[in-house]
């Protein structure tokens, strides 16, 4: 029996380990950082009726601009959702002066690759929704769609 001991302790030892690596590495109940918000998010913009919606909505067309590589020239249309009728309101007020500059200096630090694909667009909004949103006098953006996109070589 005590040539065994020595034995047992390891084994039970090694369970109990792995067990708690297990544990530690999938805990039950949670999900990925952010997954919960965007989940949200996603799902308030689905439950509001198509008159709401062109309510929250503004548009911006006609941004014409190169990438950073100098040899590829956009036009992008976009669309943003924001989460009231006073953000909207405030949104129009300033699209020309804050968020049109904001949008032509994030596409001109682009290079066309980045752009390519529907990962490479959700990317851009995403990082235009987080700086829009910084400058905004009321409210907040809930959502960014392109609505219209050509990238050309020159």
């Amino acid at each position: 029996m005590k040539k065994m001991f020595p034995w047992l302790i390891t084994m039970l030892l090694s369970i109990t380990l792995i067990a708690l690596a297990a544990f530690l590495i999938v805990k039950p109940g949670t999900s990925p950082a952010g997954g919960d918000a965007s989940a949200k998010k996603t799902e308030a913009a689905h439950k509001l009726s198509a008159d709401e919606i062109v309510k929250l909505t503004s548009v911006i067309d006609g941004i014409k601009t190169n990438l950073s590589d100098p040899s590829y020239i956009l036009s992008i249309n976009f669309a943003f959702q924001l989460n009231n009728e006073k953000a909207k309101a405030a949104f129009d007020k300033v699209a020309e002066y804050k968020v049109k500059p904001i949008i032509i200096k994030t596409l001109a630090e682009k290079k066309p690759e980045e752009l390519t694909g529907a990962k490479g667009k959700d990317q851009l909004c995403t990082e235009l929704l987080n700086k829009i949103d910084q400058v905004l006098p009321e409210g907040s953006l809930s959502q960014i769609e392109v609505t219209d996109f050509v990238m050309s070589a020159i």
